[in-house]
């Protein structure tokens, strides 16, 4: 893997090999920025951006699966966010994601994750890199009423003492690496696990990622069975205009 400058690298970040960090400005594009990287520095490029109220990074990925399969990395990495968000939640603090990329702390909104790819890639040709990547409000820029818009949040709001956009970054890191040793040792229905146990549903509603990335919802009393494409939710996220929106 081609090594980053020594101009992009951020030592502050404690990250796990094969990862490299490049920071960015306090309003860099860390996901237009990875995509940008991703053909010359390769995977475990991991690009962030330095600000104290959002957690903001990407990371470059060379999968081995045709796009229509590779896909579903995305999961993984969402998986891998929650599991970052709740190791330094609060006691009894609820997480949930909203198919299929938004993050809700205690049913308020706070960030989400997408997916990028070169876009010739057919979807029965190999991608030559992906990018997951992620923003989640660990703090309000200003302050302001949590009543003014009850369904946004940040990670301060709801009771993270200290948490900081560094550790949210690497503890991502390092569940990320771990969802791909559980793909690899056990298959991806074991390394979708975090995500489907975290997706908001109705209840006694059972669900499952098809091999394409669409999502399966079935009724346990044996109802009709519900599609949802992954595609077209991953090429225009609707997560994303909320994700640095504040009550005025």
């Amino acid at each position: 893997m081609p090594p980053v400058t020594q101009a992009g690298l951020a030592p502050e970040l404690a990250l796990p090999p094969p990862y490299r960090a490049v920071r960015l400005r306090e309003f860099g594009d860390a996901f237009a920025h990875a995509a940008t990287l991703a053909p010359q520095h390769g995977a475990g490029t991991l690009v962030y951006v330095g600000r104290f109220d959002v957690a903001e990074f990407a990371v470059v990925l060379e999968p081995a699966d045709p796009l229509i399969r590779a896909r579903r990395v995305f999961y993984t990495g969402m998986g891998a966010l929650a599991d970052a968000i709740a190791a330094a939640a609060p006691p009894e603090t609820a997480i949930h994601i909203k198919w299929p990329g938004a993050l809700y702390v205690n049913w308020g909104f706070v960030g989400g994750g997408r997916l990028a790819w070169p876009e010739s890639t057919g979807e029965a040709n190999v991608p030559a890199w992906l990018v997951f990547g992620a923003t989640i409000r660990t703090a309000w820029s200003k302050r302001i009423d949590p009543g003014l818009s009850p369904e946004l949040t940040a990670l301060d709001e709801e009771g993270f003492a200290e948490v900081t956009s560094k550790q949210i970054v690497e503890s991502f890191a390092r569940n990320f690496m771990h969802a791909f040793d559980v793909w690899q040792e056990s298959g991806f229905s074991s390394a979708v696990r975090p995500y489907l146990d975290r997706l908001a549903r109705e209840t006694r509603q059972s669900c499952e990622i098809e091999e394409n990335g669409d999502l399966m919802l079935r009724s346990e009393s044996g109802g009709t069975t519900e599609r949802q494409a992954l595609l077209p939710k991953l090429t225009a996220p609707a997560w994303l205009d909320l994700a640095y929106k504040e009550p005025s």
